[in-house]
């Protein structure tokens, strides 16, 4: 989990692919030490050196301020060779904030029939309740379905809550049961055209 502060924008005069010599703070902004980063945090990263960006994960080190660079992406594919009239500041990633909603578990199915088939399983043994998003997509509509679920001993609960169909009508219905000393969730699709499902969890 990376370190997240408030309006921590620096320059850098550092040139090339390596680590960072962190400088003074932009206007308006703080320096990473005031916003509250410490030596050894790992921070997520955004440069920007003219219109060219790089988002990437880096090690803080107080003595000398520097920031290591570790790449996620940017604008050319690659560690930009900076020029030495950068700006980098601390933001957050799309994975850090699905990190922070929780979705901690993503699995997928797909079913060419309509029998009723297991999509999804969770220990019993390690979770008490699930928050379950379910995308059912056939190629032409897509049904996305959230479910609160829970269970104790052999008996599982749910209520599906939230339904939107891209079609006329749902694309499969959804239960719930124990088997196994696994939670699971299980569809029975609308037709046997092949659909593909995603199932993300916030598990409790």
């Amino acid at each position: 989990m990376v370190t997240l502060v408030n309006r921590a924008k620096v320059a850098t005069a550092t040139t090339g692919t390596g680590t960072i010599t962190l400088g003074s703070a932009e206007s308006g902004y703080q320096t990473f030490a005031d916003a509250g980063v410490v030596d050894a945090d790992v921070v997520r990263y955004v440069i920007e050196d003219g219109v060219s960006w790089e988002i990437g994960s880096g090690t803080y080190t107080a003595t000398g301020t520097t920031l290591s660079r570790t790449l996620g992406e940017s604008s050319t594919g690659a560690l930009l060779s900076l020029t030495g009239a950068a700006v980098v500041y601390v933001s957050v990633a799309a994975d850090d904030l699905q990190s922070a909603i929780g979705f901690s578990d993503s699995q997928t199915a797909t079913t060419s029939s309509t029998a009723s088939t297991v999509i999804a399983t969770y220990a019993t043994t390690a979770y008490n309740a699930a928050k379950i998003v379910v995308v059912a997509d056939n190629g032409t509509d897509r049904t996305v379905s959230e479910l609160l679920v829970t269970w104790k001993g052999a008996t599982a609960y749910a209520t599906e809550y939230a339904v939107v169909n891209t079609g006329t009508a749902s694309l499969a219905s959804y239960d719930v049961d124990v088997s196994g000393g696994n939670f699971r969730i299980v569809v029975t699709a609308a037709s046997s055209t092949s659909t593909n499902y995603t199932v993300k969890a916030i598990v409790l």
